[in-house]
């Protein structure tokens, strides 16, 4: 995405005016997209159940998630259907399917391989929630769909995975391949993305997806980023755990 530093913890600076969470950033997204973006945004306000009143609970959430930590994670349950197939390539050159992942409850989310932004934050909240399931890990499968579709290579999703010390998570795909073959998992999973040249920034949906065992979409969720006045991307303080802790519980909740 955008060629910011991501940062945790307080920033240097008041965000200000600047500011902007991830409803805002797809704003910015409806101007340069036109139609396209209503899609987006229609999907956001219906599906994701977007909600400004922290008491409103969607009915279906986990037990063991607070009404708060859902709100935070603008976390909503989906019809519970079969999860669209694809099969891909890791960062280790391994073939990697929606089909070949049953057994396993899928965290699934979309990421830009050159990304700076909000991409290594979510990178961060995933390996604390790796570390928050324990042993209840081996049943949890993190994968990253690759959604720069100038830097496809496996190279560029195993630089990006090293750098944000993804492999640290022994479950750990993110997955490219072939432009016609992404698009296909873009639209499938209803994330838009524009990327006009080689050297843009990369904006995209950023959505997390949580899969059962038997390859149902269960929950979605909406990762949020705070800008400061220069650009630079950052989390406040307790929200990179949160995040962690939250992800962990509804994948938790979906296992079961």
């Amino acid at each position: 995405m955008s060629e910011t530093d991501a940062k945790v913890g307080a920033p240097p600076e008041q965000p200000a005016a600047r500011s902007r969470r991830s409803t805002i950033m797809l704003v910015v997204f409806a101007v340069v997209s036109g139609l396209a973006f209503a899609t987006v945004f229609a999907f956001a306000v219906t599906r994701l159940g977007a909600h400004k009143n922290a008491a409103f609970r969607p009915a279906g959430i986990p037990a063991s998630v607070s009404t708060k930590l859902a709100e935070t994670m603008q976390l909503s349950p989906v019809p519970v259907k079969t999860a669209p197939g694809f099969t891909l390539t890791d960062q280790s050159g391994h073939q990697v399917s929606m089909a070949g992942l049953r057994g396993k409850t899928v965290v699934l989310t979309f990421m830009d391989s050159h990304c700076t932004d909000i991409c290594p934050l979510v990178s961060r909240e995933f390996i604390s929630a790796h570390k928050d399931l324990g042993a209840a890990a081996r049943n949890v499968v993190f994968v990253a769909v690759n959604v720069n579709p100038y830097h496809r290579q496996t190279s560029d999703v195993a630089s990006f995975s090293s750098a944000e010390r993804l492999n640290s998570i022994g479950t750990w795909h993110f997955v490219t391949g072939s432009l016609p073959s992404l698009r296909s998992v873009w639209k499938n999973y209803e994330v838009q993305v524009q990327a006009p040249s080689r050297n843009a920034d990369v904006i995209h949906t950023s959505l997390v997806y949580f899969i059962d065992p038997r390859g149902r979409e269960r929950y979605v969720a909406v990762p949020t980023v705070d800008h400061t006045a220069k650009g630079a991307s950052y989390l406040r303080p307790g929200q990179l755990a949160s995040w962690g802790r939250g992800i962990a519980l509804v994948a938790r909740a979906v296992t079961h």
